[in-house]
């Protein structure tokens, strides 16, 4: 018999595919929004990926934001401290995922000891025993923090991990799935308790599938979130190694579960979800995290938007080209616009300390979109304006749109 004729698809409706996938082709509801939407959106995603950076909110509330609109951030935290419908594992980096794929991440858990880090390799060798005494301690005395571990914090300056013992046995204790995150303070340190109880009684008893079928359901589950994507984005998606991705992708489809398409223009083989939507048109307006997992990826990024896409958190400020915490502008579906954003909360304003459009974009157009978006996410943050700082080649449409004069730079 012979194969099947690979699919081509233009490079727009590829990107559409996209976008409906990632949530982006639906209106945003006009009810009050609670957390059986949320938990939709999680389950849609699969991943949200956590982030520490505050200067604008917390990373894992905008996905939501961005596709939904304003909604109350205490529904999204209802999900994960209370009702323990999402759980914290890492998948993509930290992340939030639904507690269905629990039993799918319990082999990570389990070779955990393949990659043991090397301040754990140390604490092993200067005091065996530790962790199985932190261990005892958080069944014992219930949830804690790694600041209720009387522990000396060492003194590395300069190192970003910078761990005291107890922390260090929590993380592992974490890693291994022994214990689990029942929430994060406002400071955003993990509180951990055991696994037991923390997740719901039907995850715990689910069977652990084997390593080769938790993998293909987490393959199986990146396509979904994808809807058209190359090999790469599919092991990206939960981080999984090559040749077990490979051989998960290959099996899938064979099982017809996945469609080998040829999309114009990315110039390496695709593969399509067989129940990706594909819609006629998008009329998307949103502002994206770095930690969307519409834009995390940012080969997939360039490719599929022409969108170039760097984080500059970590580049000095004088070599920045965009900005610190920069946010792409969807709108339709392009990504026209990025803005570096700060929430200014003691001055009640949402800073807009520089505004880019992509070469080609009305700008008139995009400011008038973009305005609009930036006074929703204000009321969101519970910011009281928005000031634009004159600072890229969008500045200036964008203070009249936004109704103001732009800021000295």
């Amino acid at each position: 018999m012979s194969a099947s004729p690979v699919e081509r698809l233009p490079a727009s409706v590829a990107r559409r595919i996209a976008l409906s996938a990632q949530g982006f082709a639906e209106p945003r509801p006009t009810a009050p929004i609670g957390t059986r939407q949320l938990r939709r959106m999680v389950e849609r995603l699969a991943v949200v990926q956590i982030d520490s950076v505050n200067v604008l909110s917390r990373s894992h509330y905008l996905p939501a934001f961005s596709r939904l609109g304003a909604y109350p951030r205490a529904a999204l935290d209802d999900l994960t401290a209370r009702r323990h419908a999402v759980f914290e594992y890492w998948a993509h980096e930290a992340s939030f995922l639904p507690v269905r794929l629990h039993p799918y991440l319990r082999w990570r858990m389990a070779a955990a000891e393949e990659h043991a880090w090397g301040n754990m390799v140390r604490l092993q060798r200067e005091r065996p025993g530790y962790v199985a005494e932190v261990l005892d301690r958080v069944r014992a005395e219930g949830p804690l923090r790694a600041s209720d571990l009387a522990e000396p914090k060492p003194d590395r300056p300069g190192t970003m991990w910078n761990w005291h013992a107890g922390k260090v046995a929590l993380e592992w204790l974490f890693f291994t799935g022994a214990v689990t995150a029942t929430h994060r303070t406002t400071a955003f340190e993990r509180v951990y308790d055991v696994t037991e109880r923390v997740l719901p009684a039907e995850v715990l008893r689910t069977p652990t599938p084997e390593p080769a079928e938790a993998i293909r359901e987490l393959v199986r589950t990146a396509a979904r979130a994808l809807g058209v994507a190359t090999e790469r984005d599919l092991r990206d998606y939960f981080r999984l190694q090559p040749v077990a991705a490979r051989t998960a992708i290959a099996e899938l489809a064979e099982a017809g579960e996945l469609q080998a398409v040829d999309v114009a223009g990315w110039g390496v083989p695709a593969w399509l979800h067989p129940e990706a939507r594909r819609p006629r048109w998008i009329r998307a307006r949103a502002l994206l995290s770095p930690f969307d997992s519409l834009v995390w990826e940012r080969p997939r990024v360039e490719r599929i938007f022409g969108f170039r896409y760097r984080l500059e958190i970590y580049t000095p400020a004088p070599k920045r080209v965009h900005g610190y915490y920069v946010l792409p502008f969807l709108l339709g579906d392009q990504l026209v616009a990025r803005v570096d954003l700060k929430a200014d909360r003691q001055a009640g304003v949402l800073r807009v300390q520089a505004a880019h459009a992509e070469q080609g974009a009305d700008r008139p157009e995009v400011a008038c979109a973009l305005a609009d978006e930036l006074r929703l996410m204000a009321d969101w943050l519970e910011l009281d304006a928005v000031a634009v700082v004159a600072r890229g080649d969008l500045a200036a449409d964008l203070a009249a749109a936004a109704g103001s004069s732009a800021l000295a730079g």
